[in-house]
């Protein structure tokens, strides 16, 4: 760090311990992008001289929000309109119903939604959020912001001009102290935390929170997962078809894990070992060395999922996020530390908000990850420090995969359906899916493979009424979670299954064809099949449930079925929805009002509920 910069911020830290000018930020954040949002406002905060925190929701002792002076809440919306994980406790608790009227009437807060209008429910846990607030008596200090993932130029498109009239007010309400002034983007703030290296590591696999895990009594998490052997992982789509799935087996036997069809497992995936060992080099690293994480701030935690004392090893395999795409928060810490004229010149335009269109041609529309970029500005890299690597990368974030079994058929299992990420961008190098890469390249018959994992429920919730059936639309490995609801369903004698699955071709990528046609020839399943290029006209799901109006229709309307959907949130399940309604218009006669309103209404009763990823 250059030492003028070190001596500012010394200063100003002296002086403007007179007054104290207190702002909380709390994030609910599922991918991460509302956590970097959340620290970019909380940095700003600090070089306006603010005491700064930066929390999670869930773990915010909500009690005290009645006697913070100005709050932020940066949240994201999941799922149909769900919660972030890290905030369902605090969600929870701000709609109980027994909250005074008045109880948040000393806060000023602000709220910014991060989300995509490509979902019905865009924004939603924002919306509802800044509505909640208000109703407790919070002062909205200005209107709430709607980031967009659809907008040409991402959230920042809305972040920026929010954030410009936050801080106007902000310091308009708490002025600078006497003689201080907004830090600028060359003073460096301190990192997050120090690294303080101790010996060589005697056994680096055994350093890490999940393998003495294998016998614990509590029930996995994410802080807790259990470490699942791999037992089979078997390609199911043909070897000369373009996508490569697999249907991935695990044994969970003695990990105190219970799931139900529809829930979710968790994966933790690791970097790849030669991107492990570039970075290493690139940063001068002894993968072999141990170091303690010490936080700089007292209200700063350390990283619970992060052993201490650390490998090197462990930190970058494990926990640094080297392979996603960066965001625009790390091309502004990297030019802090830029020595080189151009490349901080590069950086800079990369980080400002007029250099949004170049960032994304260089990094967003190649998926150029975070370890190409600093090979890209390797001097600037060179000047890293690495006590600033925690501030710089943000953490491996685990994946979910929806389960493709059922507990009650498969006691001892869990399965999932993935598809294996890789494709071709102007990089010379192919993109690949960090987990599904990961696991793809696993050998079990090799030998051992050991995967931490845990459970968590899911969106999709199945009826507990023998007598209901189900009508399951899942189209590609969206069939996942229905496989699990099938299986679990017939293991419990229950019939009514009825299965809309839809691929490419019945020789390329039929998921678990074989099961589907021996479950229909025992009477347990009804299943329709869109076999889109196995003829010259192209037949999707949507145009099945057309079809068989009749039969959706009838099983809707008198049986009082549950009706799922499942896969890409791109186009299908609008489309599907669409196809829906229509059978409401032409099998009951509804109008395009009603239709609408029935729709509603089964969403409203969970009759009606989908699962959808991007």
């Amino acid at each position: 760090m250059p030492g003028g910069c070190a001596c500012a911020l010394g200063a100003v830290r002296s002086r403007s311990v007179m007054v104290i000018r207190r702002l909380l930020v709390l994030f609910g954040s599922q991918t991460g992008t509302a956590q970097d949002v959340a620290e970019r406002i909380g940095r700003e905060g600090v070089r306006r001289h603010f005491v700064c925190r930066v929390l999670p929701l869930d773990s915010y002792t909500i009690a005290d929000l009645i006697q913070e002076p100005l709050v932020v809440f940066v949240c994201s919306t999941t799922g149909q309109g769900e919660p972030p994980d890290n905030m369902k406790k605090f969600w929870r608790f701000i709609f109980r119903r027994n909250l005074p009227a008045a109880s948040l009437s000393l806060v000023n807060s602000a709220v910014l939604g991060l989300g995509d209008s490509s979902y019905p429910k865009f924004n939603f846990i924002a919306k509802k959020l800044n509505k909640r607030l208000m109703q407790l008596g919070s002062k909205n200090l200005l209107p709430l912001g709607l980031g967009d993932d659809q907008h040409d130029l991402g959230p920042d498109a809305v972040i920026d001009p929010w954030l410009k009239d936050f801080w106007a007010l902000a310091l308009t309400i708490y002025p600078l102290p006497p003689g201080l002034a907004v830090l600028g983007d060359h003073v460096i703030l301190p990192s997050k935390y120090s690294l303080q290296f101790e010996g060589d590591a005697s056994n680096d696999s055994a350093v890490g929170p999940y393998v003495t895990n294998k016998h614990s009594t509590c029930p996995p998490s994410s802080l807790q997962p259990f470490p699942a052997r791999m037992i089979t992982i078997e390609r199911v789509t043909d070897e000369s078809h373009f996508q490569d799935v697999r249907l991935i087996t695990f044994d969970v036997t003695d990990s105190g894990i219970q799931y139900s069809a529809g829930d979710v497992v968790m994966i933790e995936p690791r970097n790849p070992a030669d991107s492990v060992d570039q970075f290493c080099q690139l940063f001068h690293l002894d993968p072999h060395k141990t170091f303690t994480l010490k936080p700089n701030d007292p209200a700063t935690p350390a990283p619970a999922r992060l052993p201490q004392p650390c490998t090197v090893q462990y930190l970058v395999e494990r926990y640094l996020d080297i392979t996603a795409v960066p965001r625009r928060s790390f091309f502004q810490l990297l030019s802090c530390f830029s020595t080189d004229e151009m490349e901080q010149e590069k950086l800079q335009e990369f980080s400002s908000a007029e250099g949004q269109e170049e960032l994304y041609s260089y990094c967003n529309r190649l998926r150029r990850t975070t370890l190409e970029v600093l090979f890209d500005f390797s001097r600037t890299t060179a000047a890293v420090p690495v006590d600033y690597l925690f501030d710089l990368i943000p953490e491996i974030r685990p994946r979910a995969f929806s389960i493709a079994s059922s507990q009650l058929a498969q006691p001892k299992h869990i399965q999932i359906l993935m598809a294996v990420v890789q494709y071709k961008t102007k990089l010379k190098k192919p993109r690949c899916g960090l987990c599904s890469s990961w696991l793809a390249a696993q050998s079990p018959e090799k030998g051992d493979v050991y995967v931490p994992l845990w459970v968590k429920k899911g969106l999709l919730q199945f009826p507990a009424d023998i007598d209901t059936p189900v009508i399951m639309v899942g189209p590609g490995t969206g069939v996942a979670p229905f496989r699990a609801a099938i299986q679990e369903r017939v293991a419990s004698g229950r019939k009514g299954n009825y299965l809309f699955f839809g691929c490419r071709g019945k020789t390329k990528d039929f998921f678990c064809g074989a099961e589907w046609e021996d479950l229909q020839q025992r009477g347990c399943l009804t299943l329709y099949t869109a076999f889109s290029r196995d003829q010259e006209h192209k037949i999707y799901v949507q145009h099945l449930i057309k079809e068989h109006g009749d039969v959706v229709w009838d099983l809707i309307r008198n049986k009082k079925a549950n009706f799922y959907i499942a896969g890409n949130a791109k186009m299908m399940p609008m489309q599907v929805t669409d196809a829906l309604t229509s059978v409401f218009q032409s099998e009951g006669g509804l109008s395009d009002t009603n239709s609408e309103n029935l729709l509603v209404e089964l969403e409203r009763c969970k009759r009606f509920q989908t699962e959808t990823w991007s």
